[in-house]
């Protein structure tokens, strides 16, 4: 009855419907014109998880980390004059950019000295000018080698390779205006390279983070014109006329503009996953329209009448294509639920874009062809393909007559996958969307190899009373710490206050490099009363110090760089750290942290993995109560959910055969893949419960007319979301690459398990329930869409 008034209401205000959706919709498009790309990390974690808290908390005592960008070279005469000077001119130029606060490299160092007269020390820049002579460069390069404190920061160990670490403000970093900087270094970095025939190497999280978001602006324009394209040709072939590939793809670029406007509202940016949602409404949308003007084009050939078959298309095509969308959202919406703001941000824009769609596509759809010309007698020609009905003729004989091979069948293949999904590897990587040819890889693993990484790793160690830190012996812990840390491969060596006060102890005595050590017991009291003194020019306050050590002397920071090693081989160190840790300083008096943005991100993996699998069971509980008020019944409801679980399966199966690592971007298929494919489903028993109840057929005979015209709906809606998915395997990104293949199988695979298996499982009912027990009364008059 309600579907019945919805009819009434759009097709007897046409017009105003039409300006009703206009008037919205210049609206949605006024706000997606204001879509902006993210230049911020994605918030994985949510901000209640305490791991994310302390991690705000040390930023706010110590400042934003990972902004820093670094250049490298490797060359066997990194000393020859011209490379050395070209080298510190270049770093200059770099100290002048808006939004730089500092360059440090091995041409652009300080040095420690000691004023006796105001008893501080004061940093001095080792090169104030371009050097004249080889032998000036020498005896340079003799001073930089007599500085422990850089060995390892800004020149490797063996002395051929070295870094220039540029570091923005935070301003700068976290928005567009770093664009116009990077661009520029990059420029007069590949100037320097040029001149000198060395290869330049480009890294670090802001480097990495403007890459991503090129790509992700690439990538939104590219994907959603693929699909806009595949989508078109697929309505082509299969209609065969101009009116029904114009209109919905009017229809789905409407809600495209929604889908952008809806980012808009919610104060959300493109981000790489919110960047898929666009074509993702394409290829989920269209089948809505295909429905629609199939129905359509049926009842006008049975009625001859434009506006009835226009009545019937909204009364009974509506409430299955609304439940089908409704199931395919919840495989989106579940992932609001993960408290993670880059998922809920996905989740949400996406099933609600879903649903805007839906909804344009039922209103628009009936309204626009009320206008057009009556339908041709032949408006598809799909469904007289002969080697679909071959197809769909040997599926139905397979299921009437092998149902024990279909079972003997499915169970191998499940008993297999599940030995595959034993093999699959939790894992995850910083730049691991990234394509291996990328430069940003390849110039990662340089500095990987040459000084254990970019990516920051940060260690807080916390007393807890005030000045707990300085004193001796806590400065030994510490140092010790630094050691332990240090000693594993993916570690490099420490920059922290102890460093810092080896530097001090070294320029106390006069620059000797055999002093690079913490102060004794009676060194100690001279050389913290020479670093009180040093202030805005020394290192304290305004100084190195500060950056190590907060104010109250309570909270002192350890940085360290390392390399991308992935999220199992960190928690592996993570968990085999924290006792060593704890052995040094014991927690009832000292809280030791470890942190940085690149521990946010295997925290935040880690979480991630686990709510999704929580999402992923969420996704199948609420599908499996629409089932149950649908059809009633746990069989019906077991009946429902199996053919679309077993794909699943077999496509973990085929992550672990294959060593596709289960990390976010690949996880999230799965209850993607739960919502679509849910779809199919419905359609099948909608068709089989209709016939159930209006004819007087066997349960064979009904299932045999349900796979030979509902069948035909499956392919086609496999089709189009098999090669719809499909383009996103043009991506330059591995996740969005295998969100975009896997998810293809998968569906594909639930057409053939929801062809073959549910009708099995129907027909296995018929020995032991009675036609009325096989499907209760309905609770809305439903019926399917066919081909």
């Amino acid at each position: 009855m309600i579907w019945k008034k919805i009819a009434d209401l759009i097709l007897k205000n046409r017009l105003a419907v039409i300006i009703i959706v206009a008037l919205l919709s210049t609206f949605m498009g006024w706000k997606a014109s204001q879509v902006k790309l993210t230049y911020n990390a994605g918030k994985v974690l949510p901000v209640t998880d305490s791991a994310y808290i302390r991690f705000k908390q040390f930023q706010s005592k110590f400042g934003q980390d990972g902004t820093a960008l670094v250049l490298g070279i490797k060359a066997d005469n990194l000393f020859q004059k011209d490379i050395f000077n070209d080298w510190y001119q270049l770093g200059n130029n770099i100290q002048h950019f808006k939004g730089i606060t500092a360059v440090i490299s091995y041409a652009n160092i300080y040095n420690l000295k000691k004023d006796t007269v105001q008893h501080r020390f004061v940093l001095k820049p080792l090169i104030t000018h371009k050097l004249t002579s080889d032998q000036e460069v020498d005896s340079v390069r003799k001073q930089i080698l007599g500085l422990p404190f850089y060995d390892g920061l800004v020149l490797s160990e063996d002395h051929k390779s070295t870094l220039m670490a540029i570091s923005f403000d935070n301003k700068t970093v976290n928005s567009p205006a770093r664009i116009p900087v990077i661009n520029e270094i990059m420029r007069q970095a590949k100037a320097f390279g040029d001149k000198h025939n060395i290869q330049v190497h480009a890294s670090g999280l802001p480097l990495i983070r403007t890459v991503v978001s090129d790509l992700v602006s690439h990538e939104f324009a590219l994907f959603l014109g693929l699909s806009l394209l595949i989508t078109a040709i697929i309505l082509l072939l299969f209609f065969r006329t101009g009116y029904a590939v114009i209109f919905p793809v009017f229809v789905v670029i409407l809600g495209v503009l929604w889908s952008l406007g809806l980012l808009v509202l919610n104060h959300f940016n493109i981000t790489l996953l919110t960047g898929i949602i666009p074509p993702l409404v394409v290829v989920i949308g269209i089948p809505n329209s295909i429905f629609i003007l199939n129905k359509y084009y049926h009842e006008f050939g049975v009625t001859g009448d434009k506006m009835k078959s226009l009545y019937i298309v909204i009364e009974k095509v509506g409430i299955t294509t609304f439940i089908a969308n409704v199931t395919t959202a919840i495989g989106f919406g579940v992932l609001c639920f993960t408290n993670s703001q880059i998922l809920m941000e996905f989740g949400l824009v996406a099933s609600l874009s879903i649903m805007a769609t839906f909804a344009l596509s039922l209103v628009l759809i009936p309204v626009i062809f009320s206008y057009l010309p009556n339908p041709k007698p032949r408006q598809s020609g799909i469904k007289d393909q002969k080697f679909i009905q071959y197809f769909l003729s040997k599926t139905d004989y397979i299921v009437q007559h092998s149902r024990p091979a279909i079972y003997i069948g499915t169970a191998a293949l499940v008993v297999v996958c599940l030995y595959g999904m034993s093999r699959i590897n939790v894992n995850g990587y910083i730049v691991d969307d990234l394509p291996k040819s990328s430069s940003i890889l390849s110039d990662l693993r340089f500095f990987e190899s040459s000084f254990k990484g970019v990516l920051p790793l940060e260690v807080s160690v916390e007393s807890k009373h005030k000045n707990g830190l300085m004193n001796l012996a806590t400065m030994r812990k510490i140092e010790k710490l630094e050691t332990l840390i240090s000693s594993y491969p993916e570690f490099s060596k420490s920059l922290s206050l102890i460093q810092v006060l080896k530097f001090s102890t070294q320029g106390f005595y006069g620059g000797n490099p055999e002093f690079y050590r913490l102060p004794d017991g009676l060194e100690q009291n001279f050389i913290l009363s020479y670093a009180a003194n040093s202030g805005k020019n020394g290192i304290n306050a305004g100084g190195a110090l500060k950056n190590y050590i907060d104010s109250t002397k309570q909270t002192t920071r350890i940085s360290f760089q390392m390399v991308d090693a992935g999220s199992k081989k960190l928690n592996s160190i993570f968990t085999e750290l924290q006792p060593r840790i704890d052995s040094i300083f014991n927690p009832k008096n000292f809280h030791v942290e470890l942190t940085g943005s690149s521990v946010i991100f295997v925290k935040g993996n880690n979480y991630l993995i686990k709510n999704l699998y929580e999402s992923l069971a969420l996704a199948i509980f609420l599908i499996g109560i629409i089932m149950w008020i649908l059809f009633r019944g746990l069989k019906m409801v077991l009946i429902s959910l199996l053919p679309n679980i077993i794909p699943l399966i077999i496509t973990a199966g085929i992550m672990g055969f294959f060593g596709i690592p289960l990390k976010p971007s690949t996880i999230l298929i799965f209850s993607i893949a739960m919502g679509i494919s849910s779809d199919q489903t419905i359609y099948f028993l909608t068709r089989y419960r209709q016939e159930i109840r209006n004819s007087n057929k066997s349960i064979s005979q009904v299932v045999s007319d349900t796979i030979k015209e509902t069948g035909i709906s499956m392919i086609y809606i496999a089709t189009v979301l098999f090669f719809g998915f499909g383009i996103f395997a043009a991506s330059t990104f591995g996740g969005t690459v295998a969100l975009g293949i896997l998810l293809s199988i998968t569906l594909l695979i639930a057409m053939i398990t929801n062809l073959t298996l549910l009708p099995a499982f129907l027909l296995s009912l018929e020995k032991r329930n009675k036609k009325a027990e096989a499907i209760t009364e309905p609770l809305a008059d439903m019926e399917a869409p066919v081909l």
